[in-house]
């Protein structure tokens, strides 16, 4: 499988879509007469039994891109960690570093080389090894290519260079001292492949299966907003999965998922609201499952976007730049009270920027100085402002007009609009009215980025490794024009912050490195443009039937999905009513496209349509989404 030189962008003008409809019926067509699919003659393909196991996992969010390079979504980094290695991985245990494609690794003296000894007589799905180059090209491309640094740059930022004497060794040499040098979370891609990329900014990695990788899953299939199938790995070195195939398979209602769940025909639904997990737990046959958090949810305040080359742009309301304003935000919001209502109770009140679950980087304030539930306070700090009340008893600008502050959401997650009518309560009775905005999620990414909002709700899955997470916020992270794509959560730009980044990613010793990122933590806390609301519990559910056992990360309360590897798929073991590829509702699917069948050919020219009108309206990236 080779990828073509160049892609076409996402959003197709008409033309183009149809003559691409028009050969992808062809393509499906010809497809199920001759019994040929795109990539299954690749010399080491997996081969498949006539009774397949499948895991099918129900998921909501759509694939930013299959691009490892340009891919930012759990979703999308999720299937990366199933079919491409990483140097190290996290250890389910405790998600510790454990080796991966690197069996060893060792520093020099002063800290600014590293050698890699990668793992021999790997190879990748299409037989060819997998060798010390192939790192090294991944490394050098994403130094000497911005756009391939689009993802995460964050890590080889500091890389004066990446090169591999021989098969088995990799050299990376740094400019200064680099902390994640044991916590790289970049996917090694097989050079052969490729090197003959030519646009790393548009190619999306969708267009030809299988996809090359060296995982313990081959990607074989997939259709945007319909679902994602992989094989699994007979020859994976750790050990070939228990089932045959995985199956992302979408649900844009999170209750039609819950549904299938109880029917049979999905076998794990996440991202559960508190209701639908308390009906789970009690249902026979199904276990429900109750994680620590991995992710806090937030209230961004618009801080007026600007971009790298100093333009400014967006419509966030003023306001929000004056330091009381957003401090009475914070002092107005009852976080207690919004875990209780909002959640019903499954989450902890927030503060600090990265989760309780990762003891030795999580902060919070010392009650002396924590900006809790004080309306009082939230008054004054308004009134210190000039922001009086007018009759109607909402405060006005400096203007004359009343203080509104616009609050965006998703219209997908009613977590969002049950905390959205709390706090617009709060926040009215301490004089500012709010306007609510619940849209699509595309809608949404296209206001975030445009800086077109004044409040929206943000959330991030945090790996164990903070420096990803923490980077996002810094001032390197703005797009390099209002037009351009960038990494930014929020558009914040601090040098304080950003000196403290620097520190803590050059620093090798663990304990000066957790103080350095707390107090990073307390910067954001501060400064009030992101106000930490609570760290949500993981509720998730699986049959029983299908799932006989299933590995959590970390072993001790942590959760399914997502984890930090592949621990989850790889480890499940089919239960006695695992689904039957051959049989179950999506043998059209997995059945019928893999020896071209008239039933195949339906299947195939609906998903077809279905994904090619899904390209015309392709989401942007959401700011919930970039986790």
């Amino acid at each position: 499988m080779t990828p073509p030189a160049a892609r076409r962008p996402r959003t197709a003008p008409a033309v183009a879509l149809v003559t691409a409809l028009v050969t992808a019926l062809v393509t499906a067509l010809v497809t199920a007469l001759t019994g040929a699919v795109a990539g299954a003659a690749a010399p080491a393909a997996p081969s498949h039994p006539a009774h397949r196991r499948v895991l099918t996992v129900a998921v909501a969010q759509t694939v930013d891109s299959l691009s490892p390079f340009t891919a930012q979504r759990v979703i999308s980094t999720s299937i990366h960690r199933m079919i491409y290695e990483y140097l190290t991985n996290y250890s389910a245990k405790d998600a510790s570093v454990i080796p991966g494609l690197a069996t060893s690794w060792q520093a020099s003296p002063s800290g600014l080389t590293w050698r890699y000894t990668i793992r021999s007589g790997e190879r990748w799905s299409d037989g060819v090894p997998v060798t010390a180059h192939d790192a090294a090209f991944t490394f050098s491309k994403m130094i000497s290519d911005p756009a391939a640094a689009t993802a995460n740059g964050n890590f080889t930022a500091n890389f004066a260079s990446a090169t591999a004497p021989d098969d088995r060794t990799l050299l990376i040499r740094l400019k200064r001292p680099q902390a994640t040098m044991l916590a790289l979370d970049v996917p090694i891609v097989p050079e052969h492949i490729w090197k003959n990329v030519r646009d790393y900014a548009s190619f999306n990695n969708d267009q030809s299966f299988p996809i090359v990788g060296d995982g313990p899953f081959v990607l074989t299939r997939y259709q945007p907003d319909q679902y994602i199938r992989l094989d699994a790995a007979r020859h994976y070195w750790r050990g070939s999965p228990r089932f045959d195939e995985v199956l992302f398979r979408y649900y844009k209602d999170q209750d039609a998922a819950v549904e299938a769940l109880r029917k049979g025909e999905v076998s794990f639904v996440s991202g559960l609201t508190p209701a639908q997990y308390d009906s789970l737990r009690h249902t026979p046959g199904i276990t429900a499952d109750l994680a620590s958090a991995k992710r806090f949810f937030a209230l961004a305040m618009n801080p007026g976007a600007s971009a790298l080359d100093g333009q400014r742009f967006g419509d966030g309301n003023p306001a929000l730049r004056d330091p009381r304003v957003r401090r009475a935000v914070q002092y107005a919001i009852d976080r207690e009270r919004l875990v209780e209502k909002a959640t019903q109770g499954y989450a902890v009140p927030g503060a600090g920027y990265l989760p309780p679950r990762y003891r030795t980087y999580h902060w919070a304030p010392d009650p002396a100085h924590a900006m809790g539930y004080d309306p009082a306070r939230a008054e004054a700090l308004l009134d210190s402002a000039g922001y009086r009340r007018g009759p109607d008893g909402i405060r006005r600008t400096p203007r004359g007009g009343p203080l509104t502050l616009r609050l965006l959401g998703h219209n997908t997650d009613p977590q969002d609009q049950r905390a959205g009518e709390y706090i617009a309560g709060w926040l009215r009775k301490a004089g500012i009215q709010v306007d609510q905005s619940y849209v699509d999620p595309s809608t949404l990414a296209a206001r975030e980025q445009a800086g077109d909002y004044d409040l929206a709700f943000d959330g991030w899955a945090v790996n164990p490794d903070p420096d990803y997470v923490l980077s996002i916020q810094t001032c390197a992270a703005r797009p390099q024009t209002p037009r351009s794509a960038g990494a930014t959560d929020d558009f914040l730009c601090d040098p304080a912050y950003d000196r403290l980044y620097r520190q803590q990613s050059e620093e090798y010793d663990p304990a000066r490195r957790a103080a350095l990122v707390q107090r990073m933590q307390q910067r954001l806390y501060e400064d009030g443009y992101l106000d930490v609301l609570y760290y949500p519990a993981v509720l998730e559910a699986y049959r029983s039937d299908q799932i006989a056992s299933i590995q959590r990360q970390p072993l001790n309360g942590g959760n399914i999905y997502p984890q930090d590897g592949y621990w989850s798929w790889w480890s499940a073991v089919p239960g006695s009513g695992a689904a039957d590829g051959a049989a179950g509702p999506w043998a059209g699917l997995t059945g019928k496209l893999g020896t071209g069948g008239g039933l195949g050919l339906v299947f195939a020219a609906v998903i077809l349509l279905g994904g090619l009108a899904a390209r015309t309206v392709r989401r942007r990236r959401t700011r919930d989404e970039r986790e």
